[in-house]
């Protein structure tokens, strides 16, 4: 199971992969555009990132080369239009570690991503940990010494960005940008259930206080 980002502003395409990769049980995060990918990017670490080159604005091209001008090591894969070598070459170039035309089959772009999986991995950490909650980023699992509580793939990422941003509270607004980027049917009311439902799987292993409410400023998780 695989922690994949995919960034295609084709909606169509983009829920055809996501049934697809989700039916392969990998844990999948959408976005539609550039700009969510960067900041999807810059608050959460992926095992392969699938880029549409032709984004409109913020190309592919340019999500890749500031991902890699940053520090990122995960692959992409970039899915495109344009099949003429210039073009892969460019591709390639700006970072990117493989090259898909349109249109093309699911299971070849399956296959792709799996190779891409089993190149060696960079020093990534698979594991966050605070106040003795250890959260296994692979698996979305909480382990609090031999307890441990599975996580579904929201309240995962939930936590996550919490657990990297300690000692700082987020609203709701924040959580809504920041974990639900591209999801036009998310609500501020849909992060309060989330926290709701996450808040109560971190109770079965005995951390429901984890993650504290500051009135007036929203949630925080505390690095004490």
């Amino acid at each position: 199971m695989a922690k994949i980002l995919l960034v295609e502003d084709d909606i169509e395409l983009a829920e055809r992969l996501e049934d697809w990769f989700t039916l392969e049980n990998h844990t999948l995060e959408v976005v539609n555009s550039g700009e969510d990918a960067i900041q999807m990017l810059e608050s959460f670490e992926f095992d392969v990132i699938v880029l549409d080159w032709g984004l409109p604005g913020v190309t592919g091209v340019d999500v890749c080369r500031h991902y890699r001008k940053g520090g990122g090591q995960s692959p992409i894969m970039f899915l495109t239009g344009k099949g003429d070598i210039s073009s892969r070459e460019e591709g390639l170039d700006s970072g990117g570690d493989d090259y898909l035309v349109k249109p093309f089959d699911v299971r070849e772009l399956s296959a792709r991503v799996r190779s891409l999986l089993r190149r060696p991995k960079g020093i990534l950490p698979t594991q966050l940990k605070i106040q003795g909650v250890a959260l296994e980023l692979e698996n979305r699992t909480v382990i609090v010494g031999d307890q441990s509580v599975h996580l579904m793939p929201k309240q995962c990422s939930l936590l996550e960005y919490l657990m990297r941003h300690p000692n700082r509270p987020f609203g709701a607004k924040a959580l809504l940008d920041a974990v639900w980027p591209s999801e036009s049917e998310a609500s501020e009311d849909t992060v309060r259930t989330c926290m709701k439902t996450l808040r109560r799987q971190l109770a079965t292993v005995g951390k429901e206080e984890l993650i504290k409410t500051v009135l007036g400023s929203g949630y925080l998780i505390e690095d004490k």
